[in-house]
């Protein structure tokens, strides 16, 4: 699968679907419609970056040597088959290596690391290690705190394919459930009535465990807990870091834990400093949070390595060289690994989308996310470097990163293990200023004022008819600071009346102006608003009248009678088209 034409496809569609219900009369706010979709307004240019390589920490067969590992995590951290057939064990990481040290010291740590360099096994491995230590059965010994259920659902997977697979069924060498509100009466009983080693939930449902008398099993049956985990630490800020914090101590409390190692994982937490300062600043946030010392040593990040020969970028020769290849699209193809890892475009592509020296330290971190094409895409800036075009380098970069996909590296792992972020925006809404069709400014942008105007022409969110597509500016009526009344923009859910005002919508039309009454408004009105008098002529419903649009003369700014535009203001909800004559229902 090419992920690149995936996600080509993706967009296509989604933006074929937009604009299946995209009915706009106006031709201008049409034509800026249509030009922002085009230019990626609701889906801007995806974002790469490669999953950087790690420095391998010491093999499970050493730290089992050394009796840092009971023997059964050899076995239990291996790759596995989905009939359960081991193979070799994992290689870990240095950083969870250095995880597995801080527990077996009896240290509080922090895991900050980035996306995909496996933090669940910072704690699992130290957390199965105890277990089988101690033995299993013998009452909660670790509870998992995850900020949203998805998380907590995926490491069920994560925890299944471990201790499940390779063991007979039912009988895994550690125990875990899944605790967070989502299971049925039976589900919850039979974990009430038999807890697991390890509960995965979140705080919400923590919490309720310190408060429900019917829950209290569960409390006793952590008498004396030894983990408690904390997963995306960063979360926990402001007043939920406070109820977190205190919710931490009263567990502690109640679980007598008085040995309970505190446990925070995290992708980010700080960004400023060095990497020592760094540490400290985490320290400090983490022991104000679990409200137990973390040392500065114990906050963890990533080693990261190249994987790719480094070439210097900046000799003459070598882009020259470079150069040549993408004009001939000589690359290395799909499971050529010793290629591909001495290639220099590949050395390129890890220097600029994969890792960089840090500029204090030289410690090797992260490059940012960018885009593949656009004025600061990766095709640029390597058009800039080579000469080449940036359709050629674009081509380049995208049969490179593939070809590095498909190839493994000693670890049966992807050369390049490429992540493609596309956002997709919500539909948003049209901004145009109280002004007559030709002169007024539109945009797809919030703001409150037409930029350069001084605060004198104000934009209103602009809203659409499905029949037609006539466009009414989505107002809320009500009292102006400087005294008389202005129109004000609104959310289109909002149609209670507040102190702000009275919500509604004002019709603006040059060209086919709501008529006056008495003229042929009737002609203008649906049928359902219309009976037949007594003398056999055609009036308005009574009880319809009061929801007939009132004319208003409006300025830039929105003041009523302030200005010289004509609009017919209507009252929330909105009851039928001034345009088409559609009717809507009060719900719609």
């Amino acid at each position: 699968m090419d992920v690149f034409e995936l996600r080509n496809a993706v967009i296509a569609d989604y933006s074929a679907y937009v604009r299946s219900f995209l009915t706009i009369r106006d031709e201008r706010i049409k034509a800026l419609v249509e030009q922002e979709l085009t230019g990626g307004f609701l889906w801007p240019e995806p974002l790469i970056q490669l999953n950087p390589a790690f420095e391998p920490g010491d093999t499970l067969e050493t730290l089992l040597a050394a009796g840092h590992l009971h023997r059964e995590c050899l076995r239990i951290f291996s790759a596995k088959d989905a009939d359960g057939t081991v193979g070799k064990p994992l290689q870990l990481h240095r950083h969870q290596v250095e995880s597995i040290h801080a527990a077996r010291a009896g240290d509080n740590y922090v895991l900050t690391t980035g996306t995909g360099s496996g933090k669940s096994l910072s704690y699992i491995v130290p957390i199965v290690d105890h277990v089988l230590r101690r033995g299993s059965g013998k009452g909660i010994q670790a509870i998992v705190v995850y900020p949203m259920n998805a998380l907590a659902n995926s490491q069920v997977g994560e925890l299944e394919k471990f201790l499940c697979r390779g063991y007979p069924k039912d009988r895994p060498p550690v125990t875990f459930k899944r605790y967070t509100g989502q299971e049925d009466d039976e589900e919850r009983n039979a974990i009430i009535a038999n807890p697991p080693d390890i509960l995965l939930t979140n705080y919400v449902m923590l919490e309720l465990l310190l408060t429900r008398p019917w829950e209290h099993e569960l409390i006793r049956a952590a008498e004396g807990l030894r983990f408690l985990v904390l997963d995306e630490l960063h979360t926990y800020r402001g007043r939920q870091g406070a109820d977190v914090a205190a919710l931490v101590r009263r567990l502690r409390n109640a679980c007598k834990a008085i040995n309970l190692q505190h446990v925070g994982t995290s992708a980010t937490l700080a960004s400023v400093g060095s990497w020592e300062e760094q540490r400290r600043a985490v320290a400090e946030v983490a022991t104000e949070l679990f409200g137990a010392p973390v040392k500065p040593e114990r906050v963890i990040g990533e080693t990261l390595r190249r994987q790719t020969v480094h070439h210097d970028l900046a000799d003459a020769k070598l882009m020259a060289e470079l150069a040549a290849a993408i004009n001939k699209r000589t690359y290395p193809k799909g499971g050529e690994t010793r290629e591909i890892l001495s290639h220099p475009l590949a050395s390129w592509i890890e220097s600029n989308l994969g890792i960089r020296p840090e500029p204090e330290s030289g410690r090797l971190i992260r490059c940012a996310p960018m885009p593949l094409t656009g004025s600061e895409g990766a095709a640029k800036k390597l058009a800039e470097a080579t000469r080449c075009s940036e359709d050629q380098c674009e081509q380049a970069l995208r049969q490179v990163l593939m070809a590095g996909y498909h190839s493994r590296d000693d670890h049966d792992r992807p050369v390049f293990a490429f992540r493609l972020h596309q956002f997709i925006s919500k539909g948003e809404s049209v901004y145009a200023s109280p002004e007559s069709e030709d002169t007024r400014h539109v945009t797809l942008q919030a703001q409150q004022f037409v930029p350069n105007s001084d605060r004198q022409r104000v934009l209103l969110p602009v809203v659409f008819c499905r029949e037609c597509g006539q466009e009414y500016y989505l107002v809320r009526r009500g009292p102006a600071e400087a005294g008389g009344i202005q129109f004000a923009g609104r959310d289109l859910g909002e149609r209670v009346d507040t102190d702000d005002g009275e919500p509604g919508f004002l019709y603006v039309d040059t060209k086919n102006p709501w008529p006056a009454p008495g003229t042929d408004l009737i002609k203008r009105l649906p049928d359902s608003w219309i009976e037949i008098d007594d003398e056999g002529k055609p009036t308005v419903i009574k009880a319809r009248r009061e929801y007939l649009p009132r004319e208003v003369f409006l300025s830039a700014q929105g003041i009523e009678g302030g200005g010289e535009l004509r609009a017919h203001y209507i009252t929330a909800p909105f009851r039928f088209c001034l345009q088409c004559g559609v009717t809507y229902s009060a719900h719609q």
